[in-house]
Parts: structure tokens; C-alpha cells; sequence
């Protein structure tokens, strides 16, 4: 589901060779590990980065895009035994752990134009020759999962992205949508935010298209002949209102078991939506926005269709009949489990999805493979006798598409064990080519850009990751003063998580330090959620010989082995009250422009500077000499209390009108869909001018920050001990 636009090109071969560490480099100092310690693992390290071959993950991909594999599907089961038997085969302790979830599948689907001319749009995605996958054998056709069943007629209105703020320069052309129906360009938000804001304002349907000025023939050539999305092609994908809750629509907070929902609860359910909503292609949306008048749109809500963009309402009127089979279906997440040697209560765990739209090759088959890949390293490293001291867990989750599902449901079942045991989750998703990036929880900031360091870039053996980013930085950078503050720079700060993949369930709901992480950045693709994202578009137009996938591979691998094997976790704290001082900053700003009264942010400063001199005690504690005489039952203390310190800012209520998310730090936002809101309880508060609810979350959200500062005191004592 996270979208990252990336097109292939040759990475040379020699990075491939060079990467596991043949170059000759003194032994560095690891997070972590004493002496002994770090010696030890950098020669695992690199054991396992020889292993990742890009042949094996162009072999894994083309069997698995060999047919579609949408969730509930017999393709899906079909990828998830596929994954297993690979899993095994490795040598892996793996199994199939079944749920269910309600995924409705389209019956029905009519969107016609019945005046001032008629039209009847196709709603199909043709095949292309060049590409033996992109016909439509066994392929779901181009819909939106839990939109409503509708049968609606009304005059048409384009609401450029169909964003709140759209609406109010509506609101200014004495333009209404009540009681019409809308059409909106994909971008700038989740598609799952505009026909809840649609709703909202009285529309009675919704058209969702694909714009050539975001996806198509203006930045770039058309598949075949490119990367970018073609005429005809489809942008998929879920509606569900998951910045509520994700997982099955039927039992949040609960897992969905075999056999436990009822399809008769839908009507309660509060992330389903209330109108009919339909993705087409813009082929098909020309026609309808070429017959509108009204008002000409705002010059910032043009595309680039060859016409004269107009609101309306009308004279274009619309017919929109949508129905679905609402059914209950099966989800296969598939689980491999190596127990730690050590500490076999205390999880690292990666995750990435299996199912797709149609096949999906770069969504999600190309951070699927890898993690295959890594699967293989790790069932090599056990063949020589490596175990790792705690227990690493790979998940192959199914129904991401659909809102989270496979991986929600099974947060929700073992919620009271990953509460307890659960160190870190690594979620990865579309992998292609370019920069490393990575989003999460800030205590582990330090520990990507450590292994952004010691790893070396696919596309130049002679650079490491993180010199690969930085140099690509500072080519991007647009003054002398951006490129000295980057050349000065001694890490890249991580962003903050909203949501759009599997990490949600355990950041949000569990509070668990996770992050996501991928490759990606260099040049673009169209293809997102369509038929087109094939085994021919991915070795066309992204990672082509699977350099970056195999990079990958090994990118994740150390991640996992750092984190399993640290004596001392690799937690640190400054760059998490650093970032959490710059959100306060932004609140302050955010009351001020939206003329809060009497708001109080001194409980908020107070906490930071309380966490920023925590953090910098246990930095200046935490010396590799200290941290060696930190055994037995301290040493357990100790981590315990550094990979609990994400738990701090649990809120058990949850956030406001949407109790399942509980991290008071981080959220996706209410309209933004996967787009973060930092602070949300108080951040949103004061968007939506609910002032008594902001004031109210400050003190609580400072309690939070003042829990975790505690935390961090504390250990700052054991290791000063």
C-alpha cells in the first residue's frame, strides 16, 4: 500500500560483489556491543550480507506475479503456501496463522454520463502487447473496496483533490455538492479522505481519477513506452476509513478468528463508507470534466487533460451503480520464528505484505522477495551454527490492500505478548531503486543511520549508503548555505509514521518502536495499483537486475541482526527529544495561527527539557566500558526498560472519535489519511478549533513525554551503577 514511485536502471555488478564488506575498512565501534561483541557480529555481518543473491529474488518475483493474488483469492493462499515452502526449505520453524475479514468484491459497476451528451466509461483496463501479464485473467477489475452500494444520478462537481481546504474555495465560487456527485483527482492525500469529506458536505457519489499531470503523460512517457501510467490505466484501492481503525471492519481491537464474524454487523460498522465511490482512468474522466461549466477552476487545481478545467455543477450529470458481494474471506499471514539463544521473550520482528491488487510486482512483490532473501541468509547462518540471542520473527502478512488486515488481526490476538515481548518492528512494502529511506520512531534513528554507514551502495561500491544519500542531498540542495549545513550533517533525521502499511498495528495500537524502510527516489512510475504493475514493468522500468532488491536484502538483515544480537539494545533518546522539542515548537506556532485562547504549553516544554536531559545522561552514561559491566539481572532491566520506552506514550482511551489509536506521539491524521499528525490529540484539536479538547490533551501528553524522560533516567542509573 505505501506508494514509492521508482523506475530501474543497471546497478554494476561489481557492487553486488563488494557489498558484504570485502573492502578493507578498521573495525568501527557497534551500538551496542562490547569490543569482543562488535567483532563477533560484524564477521556474522558479513557472512550473511555474501548470502543475498538478485537472481534469487527475480526468481522469487516471477512466480509469485505469475497469476493475480488479491486477498480472499485462491492466488493469495496460493502465495502464501509458496512463501512457506520457501521459508521451509530454508530451514525455518514456519506456519500459515488463518484469519478471516470482510472483503466485499464488485458485482456490479456503471458509471455513464447521460447529459448534455452521453458517455459510458470503460472501467477496464486494456492489455498491452508488449506485457504477457497485463490482460485480465483472474484480475479484480478496477474498483474501490468498502465503498458503499449505490445507484445515484446527479450533476457532476470537480473538487480538485477533494481535501477540506478544497471545499472552502468551493465554499468561495458559491459552488455546493450537495446532493451531487463529485469527481477528484488522486494525490496530495489518502483516496479513502475524499469521499469521507465528500460525504461530509452532501455529495451522493464519488469519481476518483487518475490526473496525466501527477500520473501520466506530463512527467514522463506512457507504459509501455515508459514508466507512467497510460490512458486507461486504473489506480485501486481501499476507501476503508482506516484513520479510525484498520483491520477487519467488522471487529476492531478483536481478532477476526475463523469463523467468528457475522456479515449482518456491517451495518454498525463505522469505517465502511456511506456513498458509492469508483476509481477510473483519465481516458475516462476527460469526457466528464470536458462538459462542465461553472466556474473556471483555481489555477492550482489544473491538470493536464486538454481542456479547460471548470467546477461545474453540471451541465455533465452522471449515473453511478455500484454493487458488491459482501463476504467474509480468508487471510493467510504466513510466520517464521528463529528462537534466540539468549532472550527468547524478547522479539524482533520484520514484516512485509504478500497480497496485491492484481500481481503486483513492485506493490508488494519486490519487499516481499527480499524479505524471502533474508529468510535465506538467515537459514544459512544457522546451517554454520549462528543463533541469534533473541528471537527474530519474518511475517509474510495478507489483505495490507484491503486496510492492514492480516497484520491487524494478528496484533490484535497476541496484542498481551508482543505488549510484553515485542523490541522492535521493521516493516518494509514496495522496494525499488535509488536512496534508502526510512520513517519511525526516533529512538532508532541512530541505529539506521549506523548501518547506513557500514553498508555499501549497490549502484557505487566505492560509497556507503549513507554517502550515497548525503551526495544525492547535496545535488538536490538549492543554495551554497543548504549544501554546507548537509556536508556539516552526521545523520539524517528519520520522519515520523502516519500510517498506509503494516507497521500501524504495532506503532499505533501496541506501541512498539518500529520503523519502514525501502529503497527509493530515483526517477518515477505510474503504475501504482494497476494491472500494469507487472514482472515486464518492474525489470522494464525499476530495479531491473535486482541489485537493489538483494542491497535491500541485506540492508534489513543487519538492521534485524543489530537489534538481536546488541548486548545493550541500540535505543537513543536525544534525536527523540530533539524531534519532540520541534513539535512543541510547531504546536506553539499552529495556536498561535489559529488564535487558541489561553493555552498553556509550558507542562509540554517542561517534559521535553526534562527528556532531553534524561537523553543526554544516559548518552554520556551509556560509555562501551560501562555499558560491559552491565550483566545479569541488570543488564535484563536495562533493556527492558530501553525497548519498553515506545510504551510511555500509550494513551489507553485513545486518541478523540478514535479510541483503537493510542500513541499520543504519533497518528495518521484524521483527514490526511496516511499522512502523520504529530501531538494528534492536541495538534487536531486546534485545526478543528476544539479548544477545550487540545487544552485538555497538553497535560496528558506531557505526562506521556515526562514517563518516557523517567525511563530514560532509569537507565542512566543501571549503567551508572
Amino acid at each position: 500500500m505505501t506508494r514509492m514511485h521508482v523506475i530501474g536502471s543497471l546497478a554494476p555488478l561489481l557492487a553486488v560483489l563488494l557489498a558484504p564488506g570485502v573492502l578493507s575498512q578498521p573495525a568501527q565501534p557497534i551500538r551496542g556491543f562490547s569490543a569482543a561483541g562488535a567483532d563477533q557480529e560484524r564477521s556474522a555481518e558479513e557472512r550473511f550480507r555474501g548470502i543475498p543473491k538478485p537472481e534469487n529474488l527475480r526468481e522469487y518475483m516471477r512466480a509469485i506475479t505469475s497469476e493475480p493474488h488479491h486477498a480472499g483469492s485462491p492466488g493469495s493462499r496460493k502465495v502464501a503456501e509458496y512463501v512457506l515452502g520457501r521459508f521451509k526449505s530454508f530451514g525455518l520453524d514456519a506456519s500459515i496463522e488463518e484469519f478471516e475479514g470482510l472483503m466485499p468484491y464488485p458485482t456490479e459497476r456503471v458509471l455513464e454520463m447521460t447529459a448534455p451528451e452521453r458517455y459510458v466509461a470503460k472501467l477496464e483496463e486494456p492489455a498491452v502487447p508488449e506485457d504477457p501479464d497485463s490482460n485480465a485473467r483472474g484480475q479484480l477489475p478496477p474498483f474501490n473496496a468498502y465503498s458503499a452500494d449505490g445507484d445515484v444520478t446527479g450533476e457532476l462537481v470537480y473538487v480538485n483533490y477533494g481535501l477540506p481546504s478544497d471545499y472552502d474555495e468551493l465554499a468561495k465560487l458559491g459552488v455546493s455538492v450537495k446532493g451531487k456527485i463529485v469527481i477528484a483527482r488522486y494525490g496530495e492525500s489518502w483516496r479513502g479522505i475524499k469521499p469521507k469529506v465528500a460525504y461530509e458536505h452532501g455529495a451522493i457519489g464519488c469519481i476518483i481519477y487518475s490526473d496525466p499531470r501527477e500520473d501520466g503523460y506530463w512527467p514522463g512517457d506512457v507504459y509501455p513506452k515508459g514508466s507512467y501510467r497510460p490512458e486507461q490505466g486504473v489506480q485501486r484501492g481501499s476507501v476503508m476509513d482506516m484513520p479510525i481503525h484498520p483491520g477487519d471492519p467488522l471487529s476492531p481491537g478483536k481478532p477476526a478468528d475463523p469463523g467468528t464474524l457475522n456479515v449482518a454487523d456491517r451495518a454498525a460498522s463505522d469505517v465502511i463508507l456511506k456513498i458509492p465511490v469508483q476509481p477510473i482512468s483519465y481516458g475516462d474522466a476527460l469526457p466528464l470534466l470536458r462538459n462542465l461549466a461553472g466556474p473556471v477552476a483555481p489555477s492550482e487545481w489544473r491538470g493536464a487533460l486538454p481542456i479547460t478545467y471548470h467546477v461545474g455543477a453540471g451541465p455533465a450529470t452522471v449515473h453511478l451503480k455500484l454493487a458488491f458481494d459482501w463476504k467474509v474471506r480468508p487471510l493467510y499471514d504466513v510466520v517464521a520464528r528463529i528462537d534466540g539463544s539468549e532472550h527468547p521473550d524478547e522479539w524482533i520482528i520484520q514484516g512485509n505484505h504478500h497480497d496485491a491488487w492484481v500481481r503486483g510486482a513492485s506493490d508488494p512483490t519486490s519487499g516481499n522477495v527480499a524479505l524471502i532473501e533474508t529468510a535465506r541468509g538467515f537459514g544459512e547462518l544457522l546451517k554454520s551454527g549462528w543463533r541469534p540471542k533473541r528471537t527474530i520473527i519474518l511475517a509474510s502478512w495478507d489483505g495490507e490492500e484491503w486496510g492492514l488486515l492480516g497484520s491487524t488481526e494478528w496484533a490484535e490476538k497476541h496484542a498481551a505478548e508482543l505488549s510484553k515481548n515485542a523490541v522492535a518492528y521493521l516493516n518494509s512494502d514496495s522496494t525499488g531503486k535509488g536512496w534508502l529511506t526510512a520513517s519511525g520512531s526516533h529512538s532508532l534513528q541512530a541505529l539506521v543511520n549506523e548501518v547506513m554507514r557500514d553498508l555499501m551502495d549497490p549502484k557505487d561500491a566505492e560509497r556507503t549508503l549513507f554517502e550515497a544519500k548525503l551526495d544525492h542531498a547535496i545535488e538536490m540542495a538549492r543554495t551554497d548555505d543548504a549544501r554546507a549545513k548537509l556536508r556539516a550533517r552526521n545523520d539524517f533525521p528519520i520522519e515520523a509514521l502516519g500510517s498506509g502499511s503494516d507497521y500501524t498495528s504495532f506503532l499505533d495500537y501496541l506501541q512498539i518502536a518500529s520503523l519502514n524502510v525501502g529503497f527509493g527516489g530515483e526517477g518515477g512510475g505510474g503504475v501504482y495499483h494497476s494491472a500494469y504493475d507487472s514482472f515486464y514493468w518492474y525489470t522494464h522500468f525499476s530495479d531491473a537486475d535486482f541489485a537493489y532488491g538483494a542491497a535491500f536484502s541485506r540492508t534489513m538483515g543487519t538492521l534485524l541482526m543489530r537489534l538481536a544480537d546488541a548486548d545493550v539494545l541500540p535505543f537513543e533518546f536525544t534525536a527523540t527529544a530533539r524531534t519532540l522539542n520541534g513539535y512543541v515548537d510547531d504546536i506553539a506556532r499552529l495556536a498561535k495561527d489559529t488564535g487558541a485562547p489561553d493555552f498553556d504549553l509550558a507542562p509540554l516544554r517542561k517534559a521535553a527539557d526534562h527528556l532531553d536531559r534524561a537523553a543526554r545522561a544516559y548518552n554520556a552514561a551509556a560509555t562501551p566500558e560501562r555499558l560491559a559491566r552491565v550483566t545479569g539481572n541488570r543488564l535484563d532491566d536495562l533493556n527492558r526498560t530501553l525497548y519498553t520506552s515506545e510504551r510511555a506514550f500509550r494513551y489507553d482511551a485513545g486518541l478523540p472519535r478514535r479510541p483503537w489509536f493510542k500513541h499520543l506521539a504519533y497518528a495518521p491524521g484524521f483527514y490526511t489519511g496516511y499522512g502523520v499528525k504529530t501531538l494528534p490529540a492536541i495538534r487536531e484539536g486546534l485545526e478543528q478549533k476544539q479548544w477545550d479538547e487540545a487544552r485538555k490533551f497538553v497535560p496528558i501528553v506531557a505526562k506521556a513525554i515526562d514517563a518516557l524522560a523517567a525511563q530514560v533516567d532509569h537507565a542512566a542509573q543501571i549503567v551508572g551503577q
